[in-house]
């Protein structure tokens, strides 16, 4: 007999072995897909809000920071008093950060307090540079840290004052030379204000933020005043322990501290609470805990960041639709995908699992035996997909990244045991299993039916409501309605799909060969030979390109809309634009008219100092535009403001405009010898000009009598224009006049101070054509001023400022520059390439599955005589409709969305300038990204079945129908 211990061990050997692991080792190829699917699709939506809050950070902390140091910090002063040590200033410097890091984050880059003198003071030494007559002027304070900011050159760094004594201080080395200042020269400012120079220092790096907002700091400027004349104004910096004297010397003062916010620590999701916070030291209970704090009641604190968090916030808001938009239509997607494959998997074991029910086998513990394989399958690889995605994107906010990947991964989980339920749960009616496929078809029918019902809904209210109210996240309506049309386009297109192609089979089947009708017949059928609608691969499809065409429409809809407001804002496609005072001189004209690129161009004359007389009691100021009328017209038809025929300007005694050529040469030939081809020297004759409508209604009939600094022109109104290429912000009335009828009359008027051309003009090639021949040479006084015009000008090139040289392509190059919506961008052409991924391999897995049958059907067309080359004919002719047809919709789909919602869109912010254009649906947009997603499809659809149909066929055609 056996023993004990061999019976249990005969008992061992002969208990079930578990579900799970036999399942998954005796299918390890579908095991390690679907966990490499997971994965995938776990770390696409893991990584998408990371990157999206990655990408906006940083825009919020590039914006920010390009705003400058001064419009980015809290500026706090409070009355000094002489008792007060100098170290008392940084003391309240500590407590003040202690206070406000808390609310706010601070940064030491740009960080800077100390005192100021209330007053600033001539220095009125003999020998000092007097640019027109005028004593340079000394601004004085102490700074803390200066010379942490400054090398010493000359001298000794300043020193505490002695009593009765001038104030010791230490001025730039740049002033210095420039107004001939020398160490030990006492600075005479009056009586009871003297300083004397004991240093001279260099500023380490000019462009540190720690010397913003000093007045000149590190050189000597040259300051134009108010009644005219100029002067040469610097800073001086006494010491810490000279504070009572330089209170003294300025006749009173301010201590003041500027706490620069950090922008690398500031949250674009925490915008609304970083407003809030600036607002509470504003005027509110932070304002009085760091009153409290310093111990100054009198603490007054003044900043820009409510203004520069308001635009942050709007620009945000504005972009906020078209960031959400990309990932959501890839997280459609990549649901569709998963839904697909856990239904083409409970499909192919469909005969086990009815058979497993036949058995006995309870639904439940069927379905809880499937929950456990998936789970074991899926829940590794999501685990590791979310570590990694957190990991190699790190950012503060991980909440919306976890929720994605806990999504993502119940929705993997779940997919296959639904499935499945939903095969083992048909309901058995009298009429058996047809009965069934009708209960099906109707509750599908009814869920349809929903979804085209909550999709009218939601595209009404966007309509109605436009963007929703200011929040703190993207309009989830505004977001969600592209994908509702695509899923309700793609169960359309599933029930219309099937007929339609049925239909093109029966009129291929009277066509004399065999292989389009066998392949469009199989592709109105389903893997169980039914026509029954597909409706996961085309809502794959569908998804992908509908998100990729409205985002590529939106985006082209943009850089439209970006270069005609730049045109709008430049005059053209280039300009040049100079003071008043300096016309731009006439080897200039020439040669910029000449340059490569240029289709129409000209100078202008603007005299904004005309008075129109005569309207009304008072004479009403008006702004002049001189022009040479056919090539204006022409500019002001390519930018699309204020376009005119230029025939209205021709005046009847100037030959440069009139519209007959003959009539010109006629006149020519009529002029005496020497003179100008005009009787318009006559200042009784008027001149033809074009007027503002608001200014056409304020004239009586008649000549109208215009007064410019030159004298006085008689016009006579030949039409209005509502805008002029030369004013695009005008904001007063303007009158459009002929230059050669106006300066025949007032010659000043034929000097033109602007000159605007159109066609593909290169700036490179302009600003130094302009730099060499549009800046006249100047000494002495102009020489001066021209030199501090470049030395604070933001012009590359070495222009001065109030010179403008702009072409349309570097203005709408300035305007896209905005970080946020390259982020967006980037992040969304990321998500549109993410998306067509997944509608990829939602087609090769359709095409996968299907594989097998028809590679029996191959087998057996063999056997009557197909050829290989015939085999891969019918293989396209039966998948590349189907890809066709849900490309297709897929364009129709993205069009219509574009149309509907179009409306619900601000455009303004996205370009970076008001502007009154409207998304529109677009033919190439769409069609770039459906023509390629087709071609992507058709060309993976066409290798599998080159690569895997011969040798499945083979297999076929020696082992025989196994199925």
């Amino acid at each position: 007999m056996p023993t004990h211990r061999e019976h249990g061990r005969r008992g061992d050997e002969h208990r079930p072995a578990p579900w799970v692991r036999t399942r998954l080792r005796s299918a390890r190829a579908a095991a390690a897909l679907t966990a490499v699917l997971t994965f995938v699709t776990v770390l696409t939506v893991t990584a998408l809000p990371r990157a999206a809050d990655r990408g906006a950070n940083s825009a919020l902390a590039t914006f920010v920071r390009d705003r400058g140091v001064k419009a980015t910090s809290l500026h706090l002063t409070a009355r000094p008093s002489p008792d007060t040590p100098a170290a008392d200033l940084d003391s309240a410097r500590d407590r003040l950060v202690g206070r406000i890091t808390g609310d706010l984050p601070l940064t030491r880059d740009g960080e800077h307090h100390g005192t100021r003198a209330l007053t600033d003071r001539a220095m009125l030494n003999d020998g000092y540079d007097r640019p027109g007559g005028m004593a340079p002027q000394l601004h004085l304070l102490y700074l803390q840290g200066l010379a942490g900011h400054a090398t010493l050159t000359d001298g000794a760094w300043p020193g505490p004052a002695a009593p009765g004594e001038p104030l010791p201080i230490a001025v730039s080395r740049r002033a210095a030379d420039t107004i001939g200042l020398r160490v030990g020269d006492t600075v005479d400012s009056g009586p009871a204000a003297r300083a004397r120079i004991v240093g001279l220092y260099r500023a380490d790096d000019p462009h540190d933020r720690y010397w913003q907002e000093l007045p000149c700091p590190e050189r000597a400027c040259l300051k134009t005043l108010d009644g005219g004349g100029v002067r040469w104004e610097t800073a001086g910096f006494a010491a810490g322990d000279s504070r009572p004297a330089l209170l003294a010397w300025g006749g009173g003062g301010e201590d003041f501290w500027r706490l620069p916010v950090d922008p690398h620590a500031l949250r674009a999701d925490r915008l609304a609470a970083l407003r809030s916070g600036v607002g509470s030291y504003l005027a509110g209970p932070g304002a009085v805990l760091a009153a409290e704090a310093t111990g100054r009641p009198d603490l007054t604190l003044t900043t820009l960041l409510p203004e520069v968090l308001a635009e942050a916030t709007a620009r945000h808001r504005a972009t906020a639709p078209l960031a959400a938009i990309g990932p959501a239509g890839v997280a459609g997607v990549a649901a569709v995908v998963l839904c697909l494959a856990a239904a083409l998997a409970a499909d192919r074991r469909a005969a086990e699992l009815r058979l497993l029910q036949a058995r006995g086998g309870s639904r439940a513990g069927i379905l809880l035996r499937l929950l456990g394989e998936s789970a074991v399958t899926v829940l590794p690889a999501a685990a590791a997909a979310t570590a990694l995605a957190l990991v190699l994107l790190p950012t503060p906010r991980w909440t919306a990244a976890v929720l994605a990947a806990a999504a993502g991964t119940l929705l993997a989980v779940l997919a296959l045991p639904v499935r499945a339920a939903a095969l083992l749960s048909r309901p058995r009616g009298t009429g058996g299993p047809p009965d069934g496929a009708r209960w099906s078809g109707r509750r599908r029918a009814v869920g349809e039916l929903l979804v085209l019902a909550v999709t009218g809904a939601a595209v009404a209210e966007v309509r109605r409501r436009g963007a929703a109210p200011p929040a703190s996240g993207p309009d989830p309506l505004l977001v969600t309605a592209p994908l509702l049309v695509a899923l309700s386009g793609g169960l359309l297109l599933a029930r219309i799909q099937p007929p339609v192609v049925g239909r093109l089979a029966a009129l291929a089947r009277r066509g004399r060969g065999t292989i389009a009708f066998l392949g469009l017949a199989r592709s109105a059928r389903d893997s169980g030979g039914r026509h029954r609608p597909a409706v996961l691969p085309a809502l794959a499809l569908l998804l992908a390109v509908t998100t990729a065409g409205f985002g590529a429409t939106l985006l082209d809809t943009v850089d439209g809309a970006r270069l005609r407001a730049a045109r709008t804002a430049v005059g053209g496609d280039a300009a040049v634009l100079v003071p008043q005072d300096a016309p731009l001189p006439e080897a200039f004209v020439t040669a910029a008219d000449a340059l490569p690129g240029v289709r129409a161009s000209t100078g202008v004359r603007i005299e904004r100092q005309t008075y129109l007389l005569g309207v009304g009691r008072l004479a009403e100021q008006v702004t002049l535009v001189v022009v040479e009328p056919r090539a204006y017209a022409e500019i002001a038809r390519t930018v699309g403001t204020g376009a005119f025929d230029p025939a209205v300007l021709a005046d009847a005694t100037d030959p440069a405009v009139l519209a007959d050529p003959a009539d010109a040469a006629v006149l020519a030939d009529a002029a005496p010898s020497g003179t100008a081809p005009s009787t318009a020297a006559r200042p009784d004759v008027p001149v033809p000009a074009l007027v503002s409508p608001g200014l056409a209604g304020k004239l009586t009939p008649g000549p109208q009598r215009l007064r410019t600094p030159g004298g006085e022109l008689l016009a006579t109104v030949v039409g209005t224009t509502d805008a002029t290429p030369a004013l695009p912000e005008a904001v007063r009335e303007f009158v459009v006049v002929p230059v050669g009828a106006a300066a025949a009359r007032l010659p000043e008027l034929a000097r033109p101070d602007n000159w605007f051309a159109v066609g593909d003009i290169d700036g490179d090639r302009l600003r130094p054509l302009f730099a060499a021949r549009g800046l006249a040479d100047a000494s002495g006084l102009a020489g001066l001023l021209r030199e501090e015009a470049r030395e604070v000008s933001e012009e590359p090139g070495g222009i001065p400022d109030g010179y403008l040289v702009r072409t349309a392509r570097e203005t709408a190059a300035a305007l896209a520059a905005d970080p946020l919506q390259h982020s967006t961008v980037r992040l969304f052409r990321s998500a549109a390439v993410a998306g067509v991924a997944f509608a990829l391999l939602a087609v090769l897995l359709t095409v996968l599955r299907a594989s097998p049958d028809r590679a029996a059907v191959l087998a057996r067309l063999r056997t009557m005589g197909l050829r290989p080359r015939e085999g891969l004919a019918l293989i396209v002719a039966e998948t590349v409709p189907q890809t066709l047809a849900a490309v297709a919709g897929g364009a129709v789909v993205a069009a219509g969305a574009v149309a509907l919602l179009g409306p619900a869109f601000d455009l303004s912010l996205l370009v970076g300038a008001p502007v009154g254009d409207r998304l529109v649906p677009r033919v190439l947009p769409v069609l770039l990204p459906t023509a390629g997603v087709a071609l992507l499809v058709c060309a993976a659809v066409v290798l599998e079945a080159a690569v895997s149909g011969r040798r499945q066929i083979a297999t076929e055609l020696r082992a025989g129908d196994r199925r």
